[in-house]
């Protein structure tokens, strides 16, 4: 039992109130090639037997009995869960449009109710991913205007750590700023100062999302959300935490709104506004002000809460591992030198570009990824998985699996390096997911990454502060963060 004593309470409550529906059970699978699964208890399902602060540890462990492809049930809600990289790259890739919903998840409907990006479905979705793809990619993504932002911004970063002097502080606030302020300049046109209690705010509320959503308590409401959105708990924040980010997004584009001049785009806030104009006649509207809200906050979030994360998991493992650090600051040194990385250094730079995939393989951020849902019936390496069925592919799963990588569970470098110390690519590496649910930043996030990377360790070797025991546990919630350290950035220069 991995329960601690508020969930057993609220398990508790919930089997005596329903436990009087004697017919309740299993909802009953009449294919014959459905997933197996675990036995499922009445109300609860298989939610006795889930670490319920870490469940993609269990889904991991029960694919050792059942199979890469196995069902199981979560409260009321069937679910099918894919582990390891070929079952995953089965449904996303090579049965990308039948695994390209997504299910009625009650915390993420909290979050954004069918709206953006993220956790949109249908025709409304896929308008808004082909406007943030290509909107994003107009603004500079990959190209060397967006370069020279995210360049400068690195600059401003190592000016923030210097001024600690090599004293031991906690990163997470600088880092969130830093990453912000270049979706930031994308979404608004400007940057916020690294002393903005408007950005800390906001970044601070949308961490609260994540983690919350990744809890116990919202893991209870997801599976009984009609009992549950009448208790106290953790799980209610989450909508009074969104309203604050919506109630600014609107505030922002209303004022953005009242200036627009359809001759001078600068801002993708500004695109969306004038597609907006354009669609008015049409009956099918897409560009509403809903899908604005939550397309904004879709990428204000994934293009912080990801990237910071992973360069605080960065820092974190540089500290762990000394050695790595240092060879990481000898190819600075031999190909860089004193002068600024760019993004063409990358390729001349195998060890670095190994050490940061191994950075996002190792810190597993999105261990269950966002779940999908089946557009119609399908059969899936000889399972039949029936249309509307809730399904998690296990990022957890391809990111440690072992016929992949040598020594899964371990931060070693070399997955990405062949004998000869060259760079190499590995089919299993899908951090940003794969499929038409690919996260649609992925090429900001690798800039930003390889930028902020070499930038930071070309000026400062980090490390822990006098006695401190660095853990490598992540912590509970939807995403995986670092629990909370504090650093030593030394100056180099």
């Amino acid at each position: 039992m991995y329960f601690t004593d508020p969930v057993t309470t609220v398990l508790s409550i919930i089997t005596c109130v329903f436990l009087a529906i004697v017919l309740y059970g299993r909802k009953k699978i009449i294919h014959p090639l459905y997933p197996p699964g675990p036995p499922r208890w009445p109300i609860i399902g298989n939610m006795h037997m889930i670490d319920m602060k870490r469940p993609y540890l269990t889904f991991h462990k029960l694919a050792e009995k059942y199979g890469p492809i196995y069902s199981l049930q979560i409260g009321t809600q069937e679910m099918v869960v894919l582990c390891g990289y070929e079952a995953v790259k089965e449904a996303l890739v090579n049965h990308a449009e039948e695994f390209s919903d997504r299910p009625n998840v009650p915390a993420f409907m909290d979050i954004s109710p069918g709206h953006g990006v993220i956790f949109a479905s249908g025709n409304s979705w896929k308008a808004m991913r082909r406007f943030t793809l290509s909107t994003l990619r107009d603004f500079g993504m990959g190209k060397r205007t967006l370069e020279d932002t995210i360049i400068e911004e690195c600059n401003n970063m190592v000016i923030a750590l210097k001024a600690y002097k090599g004293k031991p502080f906690e990163n997470t606030a600088i880092t969130n700023t830093a990453v912000a302020n270049i979706i930031v300049s994308i979404l608004l046109g400007y940057r916020f100062d690294y002393d903005d209690p408007k950005l800390h705010r906001l970044t601070f509320l949308f961490n609260e999302i994540i983690r919350i959503s990744g809890t116990p308590m919202a893991m209870l409401y997801n599976a009984f959300p009609s009992f549950m959105q009448w208790l106290p708990g953790s799980h209610r924040d989450i909508s009074a935490h969104t309203r604050e980010m919506h109630d600014f997004i609107r505030e922002t584009f209303t004022r953005q709104r009242n200036q627009l001049d359809v001759n001078d785009q600068r801002t993708l806030i500004d695109v969306f506004l004038v597609k907006q104009k354009e669609e008015r006649p049409n009956p099918e509207l897409y560009f509403h002000d809903e899908n604005l809200t939550a397309v904004v906050l879709d990428l204000f979030g994934a293009g912080v809460e990801t990237t910071a994360t992973t360069l605080q998991w960065g820092v974190l493992l540089m500290m762990k591992y000394p050695a790595v650090q240092t060879n990481v600051q000898n190819e600075i040194e031999k190909v860089i030198g004193s002068g600024e990385p760019c993004l063409a250094h990358r390729k001349q730079m195998p060890y670095t570009d190994a050490v940061i995939h191994e950075i996002q393989r190792f810190a597993d951020l999105a261990p269950m990824s966002a779940p999908h849902c089946t557009t119609e019936d399908v059969t899936l390496k000889g399972c039949f998985i029936p249309k509307g069925t809730h399904v998690i592919p296990l990022l957890h799963s391809v990111l440690r699996d072992k016929e992949y990588f040598e020594k899964p569970d371990e931060f070693y470098p070399q997955h990405f390096l062949d004998s000869d110390g060259n760079f190499v690519k590995n089919d299993a590496f899908i951090p940003f997911s794969a499929g038409k649910r690919s996260c649609a930043g992925e090429n900001l996030a690798k800039m930003e990454l390889f930028l902020f990377f070499t930038t930071l360790l070309q000026n400062f070797t980090f490390q822990p502060p006098p006695g401190a025991t660095l853990d490598l546990t992540a912590a509970v919630g939807f995403s995986a963060h670092p629990v909370k350290h504090e650093i030593c950035a030394v100056s180099r220069t």
